[in-house]
């Protein structure tokens, strides 16, 4: 039996609102293009000498094509999950991700952009807090859960 340590990348995640909010609560989910029906926020590894801050700003950059967010709240800690087998080959060496989360709001006029220089997704759409699990990828659903409620607890969503 394997009884090493398991290993986690850390990484940051957004919950990015629309410039509607807070009159509107909308949230971006993205299709990833390389998993059919594949749904999550945008995140990404955080960089060596990097803080969550600036790797949030560069994720979106590289991932919606926009870092043009105001940040809202973080979630007070880190939360991990691990990957399903399929996922955990192509991580190698990583188990799982260890994650920050971030809940942010794109500034007004913001557009996204999908197609940028290593696209991550092919289709991304604007849902209500009650539709995230009908498309959320299942193996993320309980740190979604998690954070989603506590935001909402706050009183932010």
């Amino acid at each position: 039996m394997d009884k090493r340590k398991k290993i986690y990348r850390p990484n940051v995640a957004a919950i990015v609102l629309s410039c509607k909010y807070p009159l509107k609560s909308e949230i971006f989910i993205a299709s990833r293009s390389d998993i059919a029906n594949s749904w999550q926020f945008p995140q990404g590894g955080i960089d060596k000498d990097e803080t969550p801050e600036d790797a949030l700003f560069r994720e979106l950059k590289e991932e919606i094509g926009t870092n043009e967010i105001e940040i809202i709240a973080q979630y007070p800690k880190w939360v991990s999950y691990d990957f399903p087998n399929t996922v955990a080959k192509k991580m190698y060496p990583f188990d799982g991700q260890i994650q920050k989360y971030f809940l942010v709001k794109l500034k007004n006029n913001t557009k996204i952009n999908l197609k940028t220089k290593h696209p991550e997704f092919d289709n991304y759409k604007f849902i209500k807090y009650k539709e995230v699990f009908d498309y959320i990828v299942y193996f993320k659903r309980p740190i979604y859960k998690e954070v989603l409620n506590y935001f909402k607890k706050e009183g932010y969503l």
